[in-house]
């Protein structure tokens, strides 16, 4: 049930709060419309227009009584002239964003004392979603250092950090031994980074021993121009990334060539291949044994990324090394043809991988 509430509590500014209500999944719902009293202007010239359309997203908000909570909001495409088109910016949430500036400052907090993972478990967000809140927060809020003023840094992180849905991505550059921000730069190609690596000193760059990354060859080539002595270390997260997209792929495939009771079992079942089955609830333990009984390929995908997961807990690369051939060749060994090209793209690419350990 509804409760109307006034909206100058939920401080969402051009909003009008039609009431609260808890959906089935424990997520609180804010209904809102948008405010009519507020006249339709161009954020960027402040020019008025008028309005050519209503729209309707949902954003994550901070939680609320232990719940997360979700806003229902309403805002306009605004016609500019004749022509042009754009979309009205709301207060308190940032163009094309999921989520509102509130729940970014506090996630942001947390990652200052918490690992992503554990904000990601607490806050039901996805891994990715957190990191790029936390980057994109620094990168508005905290100021940067020139490269020339850094000192003491013995492990890089480079990363390409979204701003937004349709926005342009950035490159952010982070110490890894502390997690600090240390410089944020337009675009995510080679000449990106190479503006950060050629302004630090001497000094800094012989004293960096290894740059994390994704397995792009951009970032790649700069630290190689930039940075010769360092190891280039192929980070966890953009490997299984890359084999998320192969389970991606697979169970489309699957999909398209099941019958309609084989169907049924893989329908919805795409948030079980890709997850940590220790987070599953005893129904979803159920079904995801349900969908490997019915469906070798997808079990046999299934087990690959589990025992794609242990490579981490090698004690030293060596071991390492012959853990992620001795998978490679079982990928192979199958007739799935997806995992035939991610074995191939993990042999080319095993000493960054396994520089890891």
């Amino acid at each position: 049930m509804g409760t109307a509430i006034p909206v100058g509590i939920l401080s969402l500014r051009g909003q009008v709060v039609n009431g609260i209500l808890m959906e089935g999944n424990g997520v609180l719902r804010v209904d809102c419309r948008r405010d009519a009293r507020m006249r339709p202007v161009d954020t960027r010239t402040g020019q008025r227009g008028r309005a050519n359309r209503r729209l309707r997203r949902r954003v994550w908000d901070v939680p609320m009584f232990g719940h997360r909570v979700a806003l229902d909001i309403e805002y306009l495409e605004i016609a500019i002239g004749a022509r042009e088109r754009r979309v009205e910016q709301l207060a308190f949430v940032e163009a094309g964003a999921r989520y509102t500036k509130r729940l970014a400052d506090l996630i942001s907090g947390l990652c200052r004392h918490m690992n992503i993972s554990a904000v990601a478990h607490w806050t039901g967000l996805a891994w990715r979603t957190v990191k790029d809140m936390d980057r994109s927060h620094l990168q508005a809020t905290l100021p940067t250092l020139h490269p020339r003023d850094i000192t003491g840094v013995r492990v890089l992180g480079v990363d390409e950090v979204a701003r937004a849905k349709g926005h342009d991505d950035v490159t952010g550059v982070y110490d890894l031994d502390t997690g600090d921000l240390l410089w944020v730069g337009d675009g995510k190609s080679a000449d990106s980074l190479s503006v950060f690596l050629a302004e630090l000193s001497q000094e800094t760059a012989d004293g960096i021993q290894a740059v994390a990354m994704d397995m792009g060859p951009a970032y790649q080539a700069a630290v190689k121009a930039q940075l010769p002595k360092a190891t280039i270390v192929f980070d966890r997260f953009h490997v299984m990334k890359l084999y998320n997209d192969v389970i991606r792929k697979v169970r489309k495939s699957e999909f398209r060539k099941a019958d309609a009771a084989g169907k049924q079992v893989i329908k919805g079942s795409l948030y079980l291949l890709l997850g940590n089955k220790q987070r599953l609830d005893e129904s979803g333990i159920a079904r995801l044994e349900d969908l490997m009984r019915a469906n070798q390929t997808l079990s046999t995908v299934y087990t690959l990324k589990e025992q794609l997961q242990a490579l981490w807990s090698a004690p030293d690369e060596a071991a390492m090394k012959k853990a992620l051939n001795q998978w490679c060749d079982l990928a192979r060994a199958t007739s799935i043809l997806p995992l035939h090209k991610y074995a191939t793209m993990l042999t080319n690419h095993a000493d960054g991988i396994c520089a890891y350990a």
